[in-house]
């Protein structure tokens, strides 16, 4: 039975290219790509000959319903990006959600993903981030995104053009306040770096691919000087379930749950209110 394959491609570096992706790509008879003429020098690189379609953010809907066609009719076809994994701030999701709709069997050749390969290379100590992929293009649109995440005591990870680089720095700080913002550039490529920085007093050369990593707040949670019970019961009066409340706490304080969950159930039930 005919597949579709979502392939990861490299980020920078062709040598990233796996041994399951080639094979996989030698083996299909179509490849959608989103631009089959970035596409080309790496698919001649490993002398991949593959029928080539075009998909991409203006036709994806379109070029959804031609993909599962062609796999109906018994071809296997692959989707790959320009880098990286499709569907991460690429087109991908709309073909890949309507192959599951329609029962069109998946499968999945990993390959690097910026954000993922920029986290490792920052070395900040987070037990989490919260990815954003490209702003919105309109400013109102990105204080919207921004303001739902600036609050979570977690790390901000977003993509930026070099082009937009200093007033994405400028519109942080206006969201944010000054943070510490980690911009890694150019990577898996020969100029790989990462520059440590704040947005109030942002300097960052404007050169290459970048990802952002913005530190979370330093303001902390002032829940968390409450005891645990106390935090609770905080939550159960704002009609939080017993278990939205265990989670939430366990969140904030970087608890397991199963700890906080303990401390629930011993609670007596007059206090729950």
């Amino acid at each position: 039975m005919a597949k579709l394959f979502i392939v990861g491609t490299p980020i920078g570096n062709l040598n990233d290219m796996t041994l399951r992706a080639i094979d996989t790509l030698k083996s299909v008879d179509v490849i959608a790509c989103e631009d089959t003429r970035h596409s080309l020098p790496l698919l001649n690189h490993f002398d991949i000959k593959a029928k080539l379609v075009a998909y991409h953010k203006f036709n994806e809907v379109e070029m959804a319903g031609k993909i599962v066609d062609m796999v109906h009719s018994g071809q296997n076809v692959a989707i790959i990006t320009d880098a990286g994994m499709p569907s991460i701030s690429d087109p991908g999701a709309e073909v890949i959600s309507r192959c599951r709709e329609l029962g069109v069997e998946l499968e999945l050749v990993p390959g690097p993903t910026a954000f993922a390969s920029a986290i490792t290379l920052s070395g900040i100590k987070a037990q989490g981030f919260t990815f954003l992929g490209f702003l919105p293009e309109k400013t109102a649109d990105k204080r919207s995104l921004v303001s739902k995440v600036k609050d979570t005591g977690l790390p901000i990870v977003l993509y930026c053009a070099p082009h937009d680089l200093v007033k994405t720095a400028e519109f942080l700080y206006k969201e944010l306040g000054d943070r510490t913002v980690h911009v890694v550039r150019e990577l898996t490529k020969l100029h790989e770096c990462v520059e440590d920085t704040h947005l109030a007093d942002f300097h960052a050369e404007e050169r290459g691919e970048i990802v952002l990593i913005v530190d979370a707040s330093n303001e902390q949670n002032p829940l968390l000087a409450l005891s645990i019970e106390e935090h609770l019961r905080h939550y159960f009066s704002l009609g939080y379930t017993e278990k939205d409340a265990v989670k939430t706490v366990a969140s904030e304080r970087n608890l397991p749950k199963n700890d906080v969950y303990q401390i629930a159930i011993n609670m007596k039930p007059t206090s729950l209110a």
